[in-house]
């Protein structure tokens, strides 16, 4: 499926259905072809910002879904229609379809007692799901070597990365040097989810798209680490918006 991106302050995003991005997923593992899947939001655009390996990372991903509700906003003021996926539902919708077609998964990523719960949860919750894999996140750069090497040998379709930005797109960017043909995803916050150590945001927050909301309502301390960013996104996207739409006024003239 060739793709459809728009730049948001210089960084890709796929313009597509929840649906078309599933089914983009899946035709790259039956084709045998490895992917990177970055659930984008204003936070990640901001770390980029400072940190240009990331930033290529970033730019570089096979698929860059809007998960947070600033990027569905950016788009709307550039006048583009944009549904918002959240990374949490994607990511789950794959978990069920490999689970279908018994294809290997594994997990890495938050505290062992998380992670370990994760696991069990969701093979209890989606029949079939072949976890091969997991293990928590609380290892050095100096044990990505070794952690890489038993992931390459359980050979999973499947990572998902649960290890914070920009930590988890960075092992994913190292992991695919040894594992090129599996479908890898940064998956955030969601183990703590699955592991129930976490409640996740009522519908009517999500539905909204507020869930960030409802976070910082839960977690109080997330305040500072967003207020330092989504101000300064926000003004930015705007900026950028007016640029396009005066270029375009100009270029009717």
């Amino acid at each position: 499926m060739e793709r459809n991106t728009q730049k948001v302050l210089g960084y890709n995003v796929d313009i597509l259905s929840f649906e078309e991005a599933i089914n983009n997923v899946l035709a790259s593992v039956n084709n045998n072809i490895g992917m990177q899947i970055v659930t984008i939001n204003p936070e990640m655009i901001e770390l980029a910002n400072r940190n240009k390996d990331y930033a290529n990372i970033l730019n570089n991903a096979e698929l860059v879904i809007p998960d947070g509700s600033g990027i569905k906003l950016a788009l709307k003021l550039k006048g583009i229609k944009q549904e918002q996926i959240p990374g949490i539902d994607f990511t789950r919708r794959i978990l069920e379809k490999f689970a279908e077609n018994n294809l290997p998964v594994a997990l890495i990523g938050a505290k062992e007692e998380v992670v370990q719960k994760a696991a069990a949860n969701l093979q209890k919750e989606i029949p079939n799901l072949n976890i091969c894999y997991f293990r928590n996140g609380y290892f050095s750069e100096n044990d990505e070597e070794q952690i890489i090497n038993d992931i390459k040998d359980k050979s999973p379709k499947l990572v998902l990365a649960a290890l914070g930005a920009p930590k988890q797109e960075q092992f994913i960017f190292k992991c695919r040097k040894e594992l090129n043909n599996a479908i890898y995803i940064g998956v955030g916050g969601s183990f703590d989810i699955w592991a129930g150590s976490v409640e996740r945001a009522p519908k009517i927050f999500r539905k909204l798209g507020c869930e960030w909301l409802y976070r910082t309502m839960k977690q109080p301390e997330r305040i500072k680490r967003i207020y330092k960013t989504l101000p300064m996104f926000l003004i930015k996207v705007i900026i950028e918006a007016r640029k396009i739409n005066l270029y375009k006024r100009d270029k009717n003239v």
